[in-house]
């Protein structure tokens, strides 16, 4: 069965336009997921909405959206009034500019959509919009209204389709000098810079989200197993880290361990220009050069 869209309406590019659908393009439905149970009945409960001050429990028909102007004061805004709040973006994209997907800065990205043509009249026009990003290499950046609120999408090509990625405002991003402006500067010695160089170089992968999998929620599933079978719950066997107190000697180390495990590094740390000068006039073997930059 097919996903229901999030959205229907209409995208357009300047006196272009077509009718489209917009889905989720992710998913939390695999993951485990808790009821709150009575521990005396062993019974489900069932949340009440009650009126703060009478506790008396609120009927469907009788709960209203308010906002609060002072303590204790609200003006009330009905369903009706809040879809009928009048923006081109309810039902419509429009593509407001085209940006290099560079000057995008990835902390403004939130969730993310799939946006297909809803009709066969579409078609065309859908696939003149996705050519064009593609050709040009740009992202479009436009405005929709989701859930009753407008949200920007940075829209770019994907397949036979476009993915939209919600773009975060501005107030809702924190500066990060409140957080790193503290951190003193280092100077990093070059032969430990080396050696971690070394690690990530015998590292590195190309990024496979297959190889991937949400081990909390595999622990999660072992654990409710056991609960049902009436054994005991499995203990975590991992320790846990602790800062490192000699840095060189975890970096060495780690450089051991990572040969160990089969790892076959590309190229070996520097630990000087003149040592890299002779590494080059004669061939060594990985663990050789290992030993000279450390």
């Amino acid at each position: 069965m097919a996903p229901r869209p999030n959205w229907k309406g209409y995208l357009k590019l300047s006196l272009v336009s077509c009718s489209v659908a917009l889905y989720s393009a992710t998913t939390t439905s695999e993951r485990a997921r808790f009821n709150i149970i009575n521990r005396k009945t062993g019974n489900r409960v069932r949340n009440l909405v009650v009126d703060s001050e009478t506790e008396d429990p609120v009927e469907q028909d009788d709960r209203v959206k308010g906002y609060q102007i002072e303590k204790g004061q609200y003006v009330l805004v009905e369903d009706e009034e809040l879809d009928d709040v009048a923006l081109e973006s309810t039902h419509t994209i429009d593509i407001e500019s085209f940006v290099p997907r560079k000057d995008v800065d990835e902390i403004f990205l939130d969730e993310s959509y799939y946006i297909v043509p809803n009709d066969k009249v579409a078609y065309e026009a859908f696939a003149v919009i996705r050519d064009a990003m593609d050709k040009e290499d740009l992202v479009g950046l436009a405005r929709v209204v989701l859930y009753r609120r407008e949200r920007i999408l940075m829209l770019h090509p994907r397949g036979k389709g476009l993915m939209a990625t919600a773009i975060r405002y501005r107030s809702e991003v924190r500066e990060d000098k409140n957080y790193f402006s503290e951190i003193p500067d280092v100077k990093v010695p070059s032969d430990m810079l080396d050696l971690a160089v070394h690690i990530l170089d015998s590292k590195k992968a190309r990024f496979n989200p297959d190889k991937f999998e949400d081990r909390y929620e595999e622990a999660l599933v072992e654990l409710i197993k056991a609960k049902q079978a009436g054994k005991p719950a499995p203990k975590p066997t991992d320790p846990k880290p602790s800062n490192v107190i000699n840095l060189m000697d975890a970096l060495k180390r780690s450089v051991k361990a990572e040969e160990r495990g089969g790892a076959s590094p590309r190229s070996a740390p520097r630990a000087s220009s003149r040592r890299t000068s002779q590494a080059r006039k004669r061939p060594a073997q990985g663990r050789g050069r290992m030993k000279r930059a450390s």
